[in-house]
């Protein structure tokens, strides 16, 4: 290995345990990582194909594999800070996601929806929807917060918004997932 630092992209880090699912596999690997965020590591070292190998093999055993291509990279990253956005920022309501992203990777949104469009056979706006209905999901089954609240938190102009996007994306309005609470996705599968 050479000492010069490297970047590993990594497909289905969506999660806290995500991170720290690769970060211990890099350990356990010899490495100590000098950062790892959703989607990606920064390693202190070049690493050879051996190595290479035998991460690609760990990843895939805990369902994450490693991204080389760097139109691949990006639908990642992309998708990484989308589900940020949503999932774990409450406090940054209100963001635009077109100006979020094209502030984040400094290109035109339209440049990033058409790549990402390309690269996951999805819109970027169909995504960003799946997401916020998983979190509306998410906030519904914990029923601490109002569908007001809910759709305030994920910077719908309304409940009754959230309530018609809800029922085109799952089938069901807010109130009948409520009470069936059980269908929740895996994020790497929105």
């Amino acid at each position: 290995m050479t000492a010069h630092p490297y970047t590993l992209y990594i497909k289905n880090m969506v999660c806290p345990r995500c991170i720290k699912a690769v970060t211990d596999i890099l350990q356990e690997l010899g490495i100590r990582p000098l950062a790892v965020e959703l989607g990606m590591a920064a390693l202190p070292v070049t690493p050879d194909k051996d190595w290479l190998n035998r991460l690609d093999v760990a990843l895939e055993a805990q369902g994450f594999s490693r991204l080389e291509h760097p139109l691949e990279q990006l639908a990642e990253q992309i998708k990484n800070a989308v589900i940020e956005l949503t999932h774990y920022r409450d406090g940054d309501r209100h963001i635009n996601l077109s100006d979020y992203l094209s502030d984040r990777f400094h290109k035109d949104y339209s440049t990033l929806s058409k790549l990402f469009s390309e690269q996951t056979g999805t819109t970027l706006e169909k995504y960003a929807i799946a997401q916020k209905i998983e979190r509306a999901k998410e906030l519904l089954t914990y029923g601490e917060l109002t569908l007001n609240e809910i759709a305030y938190r994920l910077d719908y102009s309304s409940a009754a918004y959230l309530s018609t996007q809800f029922k085109k994306t799952t089938g069901m309005t807010p109130g009948q997932f409520k009470k069936e609470a059980s269908g929740r996705k895996p994020l790497t599968d929105v």
